[in-house]
């Protein structure tokens, strides 16, 4: 594996797991379902509207990600898969 795809893949592994951290601290049923990193949070209940706009606040302070209108779409917050996919591609852009 390049230096390049061993560092991105890295960062994504620990960018999982800040985000799993807080999925489980801040949604009481994250802690029971215990879902996986490709699990729905939406269709599962897990986050709803309401918990989206935390996940957006903690991406801009945890990650100094911003999140415009065009980006809150159920693609990027599907799962915690999702929204690695999602942090990646904005500390890109």
């Amino acid at each position: 594996m390049s230096e390049v795809t061993e560092s991105t893949a890295s960062d994504d592994r620990n960018t999982a797991t800040v985000i799993r951290e807080f999925i489980l601290t801040q949604f009481p049923l994250a802690k029971q379902l215990a879902p996986r990193d490709s699990d729905p949070l939406l269709d599962s209940g897990i986050v709803d509207s309401l918990g989206i706009l935390e996940i957006v606040n903690f991406l801009g302070d945890e990650f100094g990600i911003p999140v415009s209108d065009e980006d809150l779409t159920p693609a990027n917050f599907a799962s915690v898969d999702a929204l690695v996919r999602f942090a990646r591609s904005r500390r890109k852009a």
